[in-house]
């Protein structure tokens, strides 16, 4: 089924303004995760912390959750497809695979929250800078792939792309006497 050329650039919009929202969200906690690991002052880490959580839980894994489900809504509905391209096929990987360790990830996220907000010393948790940056590495090699679309049919592509030339050739040739 293909979108109508107006409903693609449509779903195409909200589709990159989720992703674009995803990554900048991830760089806003990166920067809180900076200031809960470097800074000496209690009440800064503490702060740092519980922002953390509330932008993990409210901003990120709303964005993460429907930035894939968008995107499976383009690939099924647009002549790429989901399983046609080498591309697409990766970038739906990593973005299952960033969505699930993120959703992992806020388990960890809530408990530093939770013993910030208890009134112990937050200058003692380990914050979680190597799950954001990579997570902001993911998001970035997605976004490249996504804007250069490497060529590579996977063998269903190929084999999905060989039956519409035989269909349109099938068709010229019963068109021609």
């Amino acid at each position: 089924m293909t979108m109508t050329p107006g409903l693609r650039k449509f779903v195409l919009a909200v589709h990159l303004i989720l992703s674009v929202g995803w990554i900048g969200a991830v760089v806003a906690y990166i920067a809180l995760d900076v200031t809960a690991v470097t800074s000496q002052d209690v009440q800064m880490v503490r702060a740092a912390f519980l922002a953390m959580e509330l932008t993990a839980l409210y901003v990120i894994v709303p964005l993460a959750l429907a930035a894939l489900l968008t995107g499976l809504v383009m690939s099924l509905g647009t002549p790429w497809g989901l399983f046609r391209h080498y591309w697409v096929l990766i970038t739906l990987v990593l973005t299952i695979i960033a969505t699930i360790v993120l959703l992992l990830e806020t388990q960890t996220i809530s408990y530093m929250a939770e013993v910030a907000a208890s009134g112990a010393d937050p200058r003692e948790l380990p914050g979680s800078l190597p799950h954001s940056v990579g997570g902001l590495v993911v998001l970035l090699v997605i976004t490249v792939l996504n804007v250069y679309k490497p060529r590579g049919l996977t063998p269903y592509g190929w084999r999905k792309q060989q039956e519409e030339r035989r269909k349109q050739h099938e068709e010229r040739t019963v068109l021609v006497p």
